[in-house]
């Protein structure tokens, strides 16, 4: 049970920020991220709710952490930063 929350507390985070970096697009890189999740819980790799709520928390940190990294990008992209 160790494991599995310890990989719930940062997974769910490194995906959206990894998926983001070669999609450029951080509804995909969410929706991808949700879909592994997703497929995880019904293989039966998720042993309670409280792994779901902290994968659900751990998205949205790196929800945050893109949407940081998206504007800063943006801002090099036009040249105002």
């Amino acid at each position: 049970m160790g494991t599995k929350i310890l990989m719930a507390m940062f997974l769910p985070a490194l995906l959206v920020v990894l998926f983001t970096r070669i999609t450029y697009s951080r509804t995909i890189a969410m929706l991808l991220t949700i879909a592994l999740i997703a497929g995880s819980s019904y293989k039966g790799y998720t042993g309670s709710w409280y792994v779901i709520i902290v994968d659900a928390a751990s998205l949205t940190l790196g929800l945050w952490y893109v949407n940081r990294y998206m504007k800063n990008y943006t801002k090099k992209q036009r040249g105002i930063a």
